[in-house]
């Protein structure tokens, strides 16, 4: 008599695995990384402003802020790119393994292309530096803006810019001031 076939194999079981440990290294570096920033600063009025708000941030280093803001957001996603690699380049994954390997690769690919491409269209909107993060339903945006702040005009051209990028729920939308 034949033995019955399981559906979930130990390979599937492997990919789960090797999924849920690269979501949550992504999640992690990404939590770890949005802390840093703030904490990169010395003062912060609120920890998160929502659509038409905006947060002040007081960096010493002015640009060095987003030059390390850049690098960590980098390091994040090579760390990402290596995992993927690894399930993808794995002997024993399966063809349907390689392919949401695969789904995930693109998916981070897009995110970067488009936080690239929201952060020259706020540049070229007149402001001086920026950061994108985006990440799901969420999109975060580190602006430099000068002495007086951000005012509720700016912050609906920087939604504005965002939304013609990416679809992204409004309350998910938080914009942070550096001066």
């Amino acid at each position: 008599m034949k033995k019955p076939s399981l559906i979930i194999g130990k390979k599937q079981i492997v990919l789960a695995g090797m999924t849920l440990m690269l979501g949550i290294a992504v999640y992690a570096n990404y939590a770890v990384g949005s802390s840093g920033e703030i904490s990169a600063t010395d003062k912060i009025e609120k920890h998160s402003a929502n659509y038409g708000e905006a947060e002040l941030v007081n960096a010493d280093k002015g640009s060095d802020y987003f030059s390390q803001a850049r690098i960590d957001r980098m390091n994040a996603r090579d760390e990402a790119k290596e995992t993927l690699k690894t399930i993808m380049g794995g002997g024993d994954a399966t063809d349907e393994e390689k392919s949401v390997a695969a789904e995930e690769a693109a998916a981070m690919t897009g995110r970067m292309e488009s936080e690239s491409k929201i952060e020259s269209l706020i540049k070229a909107a007149g402001f001086t530096d920026c950061v994108c993060y985006l990440d799901g339903d969420n999109a975060n945006i580190v602006v430099r803006s000068g002495p007086e702040g951000l005012v509720a005009s700016e912050a609906a051209q920087i939604k504005d810019i965002l939304l013609g990028e990416v679809s992204v729920p409004a309350e998910n939308i938080r914009i942070f001031d550096v001066d």
